[in-house]
């Protein structure tokens, strides 16, 4: 099977791939195809893009993301060998680690392929209003000064060095400052909104923030403090599942410092 990098020429093609239950992909596969360490694929059967999936890089860790196959070729072997061919890339470039989030489709070609299930992940929806809550005074805007320890607080809780993704959006990032130190951050505009600290105070301080106006969440299984604040706010979990699964190296990662991820393809 013939694997091509996918180009702005194919976002069109690609925008028909799309599951039903899923949101728009262009915009992901516009950033991926501009990014210098996301490495996105197509594969084609009579000129008509049938399957895609990306892989990313962080150096010694990586990603693969959004694999997905038209529906009229399912079950042939399609999704197998896009995901073989992304981790091929990600041992080309010497990634020790390879990680993704599996929805329910999924996880049967991530195991054959080799990967193996660490945790769940929990989804949840608001359920009923919530009244606003009070917004503390520890939380001020993103300075450059804060840049090191904000790529600090990130490795410390995802085990990776995802300053390439990070570093684009600083701009718009909050930070929980109290007693001089930085304890946490939350970028509105990266993904669905990620929010790292390294004290249940900021974490839940800053969710106060983003689930305002947020009404959706995710979060790793392992961050009950997390889950019960949205419970407690009018959140419940959802039927929708997803899976977080390794191959290779294992990393040393904190779930419970992480108060809403990135996305699934990101961590």
């Amino acid at each position: 099977m013939q694997f091509n990098t996918v180009t702005h020429n194919d976002l069109e093609a690609i925008s028909r791939l799309r599951p039903e239950d899923w949101y728009d992909i262009v915009p992901i596969f516009r950033f991926y195809i501009d990014s210098d360490f996301c490495y996105p694929v197509k594969t084609e059967i009579n000129n008509t893009v049938v399957g895609v999936g990306a892989a990313i890089l962080f150096g010694r860790t990586g990603w693969i993301a959004h694999v997905i196959v038209s529906k009229e070729h399912r079950n042939k072997g399609i999704g197998y060998r896009i995901v073989c061919e992304l981790l091929e890339h990600l041992k080309k470039h010497h990634a020790a680690t390879g990680l993704l989030i599996a929805t329910p489709l999924g996880l049967p070609v991530y195991l054959k392929a080799g990967f193996r299930e660490l945790t769940s992940c929990v989804f949840l929806k608001r359920e009923r209003p919530c009244n606003a809550l009070p917004v503390s005074g520890n939380i001020i805007p993103f300075r450059a000064a804060y840049r090191e320890t904000i790529m600090q607080l990130d490795h410390e809780a995802s085990g990776e060095n995802r300053e390439k993704l990070l570093s684009g959006h600083l701009h718009h990032a909050l930070v929980y400052r109290d007693h001089d130190r930085i304890q946490g951050y939350y970028i509105p505009g990266l993904g669905e909104g990620p929010i790292v600290a390294d004290t249940t105070t900021a974490g839940l301080e800053l969710m106060k923030i983003k689930y305002a106006v947020a009404d959706t969440a995710v979060l790793p299984s392992g961050n009950r403090t997390g889950i019960r604040f949205l419970e407690q706010h009018g959140f419940a979990p959802t039927d929708k599942q997803g899976t977080r699964m390794l191959y290779g190296d294992a990393i040393h990662w904190k779930p419970g410092n992480i108060y809403s991820r990135i996305g699934g393809n990101f961590g």
